[in-house]
């Protein structure tokens, strides 16, 4: 049962790291070791005691994270140039996937997510480069990949730009945040890794501007979720009840961003100006911490990672053992 009186001020955030470009993407290790995507190469490291070891060559816009159960190898899905990396913990860096069952380029690779049979899965949020229009005005040619000993293979199609993928904790679902619709949709993961027809994850559309980026399950099967634009963290609850648990709407330039969007006109610069005075474009969510209940914020807009203690520890990932 998640704590309806649960809420984080402002005020009351830390920080960690420095510095950082683009920290889209987040992962925690239980030594306390952060990861997060970082543009100036691949990754920005950040041991326990501070230290910032910037690792990797991609540049472009490396986005989404994750890592083997051995903790030896991070994949990334690099947003900027359509393409999957392996990436060792010394920055040696190869190319992993770049296209699939036809296309010679995958578009805007998203978010890869490892599961417990160590398969990927990858949301491409559009076939086209450079992604901006696909935000711009919406169109459903995001897709998902499954990377297993098999090769890779689109699975799920027709996707207003999703974005983040994670499975619950049996794996009988893969949930996607699907951004441009304003959403989570799940899919039945059948035996042979196959996905079955589409859900809606109650309650469905989250409304004005609520622009869903990431989301990380908790150990009782809440959805923590990033609204981008609204600068809000929420929480979704098994029975679809929304909870807000930090806010810093920037509710004038959100409208206009809307407005923007209705027209098919919205600029990056639109979406930039949706920053919050503390919380700025919030894209990710990530546990950690000894007993994973602390929250690391990943964010387009920030050069230094949120993070606040949650009342439920989260849902370990592949790599936490």
């Amino acid at each position: 049962m998640f704590p309806n009186d649960f809420h984080i001020n402002l005020a009351d955030l830390a920080f960690v790291g420095t510095e950082l470009a683009r920290p889209e993407s987040v992962l925690a290790e239980p030594d306390g070791t952060l990861w997060c995507s970082d543009a100036r190469g691949a990754v920005m490291q950040i041991a326990p005691d501070g230290k910032q070891t910037l690792l990797g060559a991609q540049g472009h816009e490396p986005n989404g994270l994750a890592m083997s159960a051995d903790r030896r190898t991070l994949y990334i899905a690099n947003i900027g140039d359509g393409r999957v990396y392996r990436m060792d913990r010394e920055g040696n860096e190869q190319l992993l996937l770049e296209g699939v069952d036809g296309l010679s380029l995958l578009g805007a690779a998203n978010f890869v997510y490892v599961d417990s049979c160590d398969r990927l899965w990858l949301s491409v949020s559009s076939r086209e480069l450079p992604w901006w229009p696909a935000v711009q005005q919406p169109r459903p040619d995001g897709y998902l990949v499954r990377i297993d000993d098999r090769g890779a293979k689109i699975v799920a199609d027709q996707l207003y730009f999703p974005n983040e993928v994670r499975m619950n904790h049996d794996e009988t679902y893969l949930y996607v945040a699907e951004t441009m619709m304003r959403r989570i949709v799940r899919y039945p993961v059948l035996g042979d890794g196959a996905l079955g027809v589409q859900e809606v994850v109650a309650p469905g559309d989250l409304g004005h501007g609520a622009y869903v980026d990431g989301f990380a399950f908790d150990g009782e099967g809440n959805l923590w979720v990033t609204l981008i634009l609204r600068n809000e963290i929420v929480v979704i609850t098994p029975e679809g009840d929304v909870h807000t648990v930090l806010s810093d709407v920037n509710q004038a330039a959100v409208d206009h961003a809307v407005a923007k969007l209705a027209e098919g006109s919205l600029a990056p610069m639109d979406m930039l100006a949706c920053a919050g005075a503390t919380l700025q474009l919030p894209a990710s969510i990530a546990f950690g911490g000894a007993d994973l209940r602390t929250v690391y914020i990943g964010s387009l807009g920030m050069q230094r990672l949120p993070t606040f203690r949650a009342p439920i520890p989260g849902l370990p990932m592949r790599h936490w053992g």
